[in-house]
């Protein structure tokens, strides 16, 4: 999921396209294809969960995101039809709020409740899950087939290694994922960096840049200075702090130790965590910075993308859709060729166009709105972006886990997570899709997008079971940003997560 704080206003960000889960974020009702999604919800009735309900025999409930259940009653009616029988998947929709997602399995996982099946975990659940016992582990032939397909990054997301195991395996399996991007305004960085001006390529370049814009600014109105990232106590603000923190080389706990605190427990590391508070306080202090960065999130950063009060923004690919789309109703100002152009193309929210008719406009847009690859932290080191996404899991009270594991492996397979990344707009983590013509046409940046999935360049978020109180314990410390800075808040962060670890340990 990413981000369990994510879901502050997801009522109307789903319906503005937008879906928060795990950074998850792209435009969801832009394709044709979720006609298809509707069309199959329907024939495999998506429910409400409540209380036990194990159906049939041949019945597998798989409980999902409510943000999720179109394009996954879709997938799940195609593998109920392919299985010959053997059984039919049962859509059980949960709650909205990510928060209230889990709470709901935990209390009915806690009680070894017989009718959950199969179960969407938020990528920072596995540990906890398959600590407590509540999901089975992956047989060694489904893992094999994920191990082969899946890209490095959202891999990683699915291991564990409880007590009882030799080494990390495989506790569910990835169906779809998401990192974030650069992106930028083309036509500012030409004018005011000169013609052949390139995306910046580090978080120092990217500050330098962005004030010979501000200073040099020309054009109507206030320069577009705000840098926009997701500052705000939630969720968002510990996925960025990981990410600057994983591409310094450090990491908030032990990747083989999930006891150990490792932000300061040597030179290299200690040095790592300064690093990362560094820029998280140079971009908070920076000249021109958003009056409220440290109340901003997603929404925000996009809104200030597209009212022309920002040049760079960290985002996910969800931004690019909703910016093509209000481009052509009128409402991006700087891109009022796209309305003159493609307006009565997107005229008819119930008719969007057709992937094949994107891509004249995808290109028109980045004339002057495109993205590039996250900064680094280290000159000539790519980022390591952390990833978010959607992983499926077998309970492990079912009573019917063989059948379980055949449709989950079903749910992600090529095929379905092809359907979830085009009438879903959540990418996928098959490697073998980024080659796909129809997912170019849907995705202009998913070459970038893989390249971020890879294992140079992606990071997981700190494995533990007691994960939430670590996220909530970094977005406390350090907004707003600039709170944290130097030693001192390299310490400050190693006493609140070990408090978090501790309070695991005593149960609190």
């Amino acid at each position: 999921m990413a981000n369990r704080y994510e879901a502050d206003d997801l009522s109307r960000r789903i319906d503005s396209g937008e879906s928060t889960r795990s950074g998850l974020l792209s435009g969801r009702r832009l394709k044709a294809t979720i006609a298809l999604a509707t069309a199959a919800a329907i024939a495999v009735p998506v429910m409400a969960a409540c209380g036990s309900s194990g159906g049939g025999s041949k019945t597998i409930n798989v409980y999902a995101p409510a943000d999720g259940a179109e394009p996954l009653a879709a997938a799940g009616k195609v593998c109920s039809d392919s299985s010959n029988g053997d059984y039919t998947i049962s859509i059980k929709e949960l709650p909205k709020n990510a928060d209230d997602q889990r709470t709901q399995l935990a209390r009915r996982l806690s009680t070894k409740d017989k009718g959950i099946d199969v179960v969407s975990l938020d990528v920072v659940w596995t540990a906890e899950f398959a600590d407590a016992g509540w999901i089975a582990p992956v047989p060694d032939a489904l893992s094999k087939t994920a191990q082969a397909s899946s890209l490095p990054g959202p891999l990683a997301s699915a291991e564990w290694k409880t007590k009882s195991d030799s080494a990390k395996r495989l506790y569910a399996v990835p169906a779809w994922t998401n990192t974030q991007l650069l992106w930028y305004r083309k036509d500012v960085l030409k004018k005011y960096l000169g013609a052949n001006a390139t995306p910046p390529k580090t978080w120092d370049q990217l500050l330098k840049d962005n004030e010979t814009i501000r200073k040099a600014w020309t054009g109507p109105g206030k320069a577009p200075s705000y840098i926009m990232v997701q500052a705000k106590q939630y969720e968002g603000l510990t996925v960025w702090f990981n990410t600057l923190l994983a591409s310094a080389g450090g990491s908030v706990i032990d990747p083989n130790d999930p006891t150990k605190v490792t932000l300061g427990d040597t030179p290299e590391h200690k040095a790592a965590t300064e690093k990362a508070l560094a820029i998280i306080a140079a971009i908070g202090k920076a000249p021109g910075a958003a009056p409220d960065l440290n109340l901003a999130d997603e929404g925000a950063a996009k809104d200030a993308g597209e009212n022309g009060t920002s040049t760079f923004q960290l985002n996910y690919p969800f931004v690019f859709p909703s910016m093509r789309s209000n481009a052509a109703t009128g409402d991006v100002k700087f891109l009022t060729d796209v309305k003159a152009k493609y307006g009565k193309l997107f005229a008819d929210p119930n008719n969007p166009p057709k992937d094949a008719e994107l891509g004249p406009v995808n290109e028109l847009v980045r004339q002057k709105f495109d993205f590039a690859p996250y900064p680094s932290v280290v000159a000539g080191d790519p980022a390591k972006v952390t990833v978010g996404g959607i992983n499926f899991g077998v309970a492990a009270y079912s009573t019917k886990k063989d059948k379980a594991f055949k449709a989950v492996e079903c749910l992600t397979n090529k095929a379905s997570q092809k359907v979830y990344a085009i009438s879903g707009g959540t990418p996928p983590t098959d490697a073998s899709i980024y080659d796909d013509p129809e997912f170019k046409q849907t995705y202009p940046m998913g070459d970038l997008i893989k390249a971020q999935l890879e294992a140079d360049s992606s990071a997981v978020r700190p494995t533990s079971p007691v994960y939430q109180a670590i996220s909530t314990a970094l977005s406390t410390a350090l907004n707003p940003p600039g709170k944290a800075v130097g030693a001192k808040g390299v310490d400050d962060l190693t006493a609140v997560v070990q408090k978090a670890l501790d309070s695991g340990k005593s149960g609190s």
